[in-house]
């Protein structure tokens, strides 16, 4: 059989992709992922990720809005709840950050793609943030932008609705089939397993960490960190409810981001672009002890209420371009198969991002904005690239 559209890698981005491809293409989409569904060795598991419109660069900034509408497209279509606003905050501590390379990652720029976008927004000090949430305490310095559309994406329930929406479309997917290979061929691409080789016109590998063993020849330079998230069994369930306390961005020396009683009985709190540098082979699943009394301190004196016995701690990778930036785009020379990398910020994207996947691969272009996802930019193509990972 010939696949209209293979798609290797059935996470948060690649179910996506399974499901907007099978819709448009009416059936004839092979999703095949390595591992069982659902599993938790890669980028897509867990209960929670932060959507927010409040972005500090202009390409993201400009997707945030379509992945808005793609989120409330699959609500309609499954009459399942995906998507929990809480507000947002983005709080600069400003103090902390002196001497600190950030770019964009500031209030400054936060407020600039806001305001080109036309999004509403309020810019806060450190009292009015105390007075509206008196659960934080601040020291006086920071500044904050909050947007009252940001919320929870349920990934893990998203995942589910995305394969079952592409089961319903005509698709099959298949798990515990590692791919082994893809071979171009003139009669389309040969995907290589142990028990079989398909054949699709078009290919998206949605692998993260995966993505140089599936496709070698392309050589990226891709740094793969592993991270990690805790949920606290907080006593003050009310006072950090989803009603009552927002998700929230901390930068300063130390990037944390966190949300409110979620999926668990618990609060959950993680530091972005924290983890060690592994491989999809060698990473361990161990919790670091180091980053966990680093939040528990950032807690003690920021969040005190937030904070409570350690419910479970558990990590996952993310791969990361030297730019920080996607990979969203055909392979130069053979637009047959299409590359996703997340660079460990996808998942509040993974509605629209899945439909730009399927239009790549089905219509060869999409109406968004993604020239600067190419693979043949200087930070994935020039060995004197200077990584500039956003802190």
């Amino acid at each position: 059989m010939l696949y209209r559209v293979i798609v290797v890698g059935v996470g948060g981005i690649g179910s996506a992709a399974c499901y907007r491809s099978a819709k448009s293409a009416g059936g004839g989409v092979l999703g095949l992922e390595q591992f069982e569904l659902f599993h938790g060795n890669g980028e897509s598991q867990d209960h929670s990720r932060i959507i927010r419109h409040a972005q500090h660069q202009e390409v993201y900034a400009d997707l945030a809005g379509p992945a808005y509408d793609a989120w409330d497209e699959v609500e309609r279509e499954s009459a399942q709840r995906l998507v929990t606003k809480t507000g947002g905050l983005v709080i600069e501590a400003v103090a902390d950050r002196t001497g600190l390379a950030t770019g964009t990652r500031n209030i400054a720029g936060y407020v600039h793609a806001l305001r080109r976008q036309r999004v509403p927004f309020e810019v806060l000090g450190a009292g009015e943030v105390e007075a509206r949430w008196p659960q934080f305490r601040m020291n006086g310095d920071e500044q904050a932008v909050y947007q009252r559309d940001s919320g929870i994406v349920d990934a893990r329930r998203a995942n589910a609705v995305h394969v079952a929406l592409a089961r319903a479309h005509g698709a099959d997917i298949v798990d515990r089939t590692p791919v082994r290979a893809l071979k171009p061929t003139p009669r389309g691409i040969e995907v290589v397993t142990d028990a079989e080789v398909y054949r699709a016109e078009k290919v998206i590998t949605a692998a993260g960490a995966w993505t140089n063993e599936l496709l070698p020849d392309l050589k990226l330079p891709l740094r793969v960190t592993q991270e990690q998230v805790t949920y606290y069994s907080t006593p003050n369930l009310a006072e950090f409810s989803p009603a009552r306390f927002p998700v929230f961005m901390w930068h300063g020396r130390h990037n944390f981001y966190g949300f409110p009683v979620y999926g668990e009985v618990a609060t959950k709190l993680g530091q972005h672009m924290g983890g060690p540098e592994v491989t999809p082979r060698t990473r361990d699943f161990v919790p670091d002890p180091v980053r966990i009394e680093r939040q528990q301190r950032f807690l003690a004196e920021h969040l005190p209420g937030f904070s409570g016995p350690e419910l479970y701690t558990k990590t996952c990778l993310y791969t990361i371009p030297p730019d920080q930036d996607f990979v969203l785009a055909p392979v130069p020379g053979d637009p047959r198969i299409v590359v996703f990398i997340g660079a460990g910020h996808a998942y509040k994207f993974a509605a629209l991002l899945g439909a730009i996947l399927a239009d790549l691969a089905l219509v060869g272009e999409t109406p968004h904005r993604i020239a600067e996802f190419r693979l043949d930019r200087p930070a994935l193509t020039d060995p004197a690239f200077v990584p500039a990972y956003h802190v």
